[in-house]
């Protein structure tokens, strides 16, 4: 369970920490695209107007979990449906500590703005690269470099306001095969029956750095 558990929060907080409130909703597909390999499916996401979906490759395949962040209410709910039970915490004050709290702009065309306005890695820069057209989609490029001078490019669409592409020591990934429309609001609820699970005092180390 916590290996799944770890998975999630890693994609989520690759996201989440680039997202903007989206301006349609929609759905996609988290590809992990490292230079010179094959891409590989991480995770199907679903976006609504304060709320986002992330299901992982294992629960897609019928194990692993899925995590609902509301945007609105500042929580954060993991979902376990092979158990029956979910999670619940609030943002900020899970594994992803405060990483909710940044980088939701609304204007791609200055988001570096936004942005160092919440910054709190001194030292760290941003600049607008240009525009670009990522898998069919106009996408605004910026990059940003931290303290240490290390680099990362990540690519906005402008319809979205939501990353589809992103490069960086971590790790890079894009967003594949976007359908944008109305999505279910059962996707964002606790299925019926599930029971709540209490929050560990203490996580594994590899949940508290996934």
């Amino acid at each position: 369970m916590y290996r799944h558990f770890a998975r999630l929060l890693c994609i989520a907080v690759c996201l989440s920490t680039l997202t903007a409130f989206a301006q349609d909703e929609f759905s996609g597909d988290v590809f992990n695209a490292q230079p010179g390999k094959d891409a590989v499916l991480q995770a199907k996401i679903y976006m609504a107007k304060d709320k986002m979906r992330i299901e992982s490759q294992q629960q897609r395949a019928g194990a692993g979990g899925v995590m609902i962040l509301n945007f609105a209410t500042q929580t954060n709910t993991v979902v376990m449906p092979e158990r029956k039970m979910y999670m619940e915490f609030p943002q900020g004050q899970g594994p992803q500590q405060r990483a909710f709290q940044y980088f939701r702009v609304g204007d791609v065309q200055n988001a570096c703005g936004e942005w160092q306005k919440l910054a709190t890695n001194h030292g760290a820069t941003c600049r607008k690269v240009g525009t670009e057209t990522v898998n069919g989609r106009s996408t605004v490029k910026y990059e940003g470099t931290n303290a240490n001078g290390e680099t990362g490019d990540f690519w906005l669409d402008s319809d979205l306001r939501f990353p589809v592409k992103w490069s960086g020591k971590n790790g890079s990934g894009e967003l594949r095969n976007i359908n944008v429309g109305s999505q279910p609001a059962s996707l964002f609820e606790v299925p019926a029956g599930f029971q709540k699970m209490q929050m560990p005092m203490g996580l594994p180390p590899n949940l508290q750095h996934p």
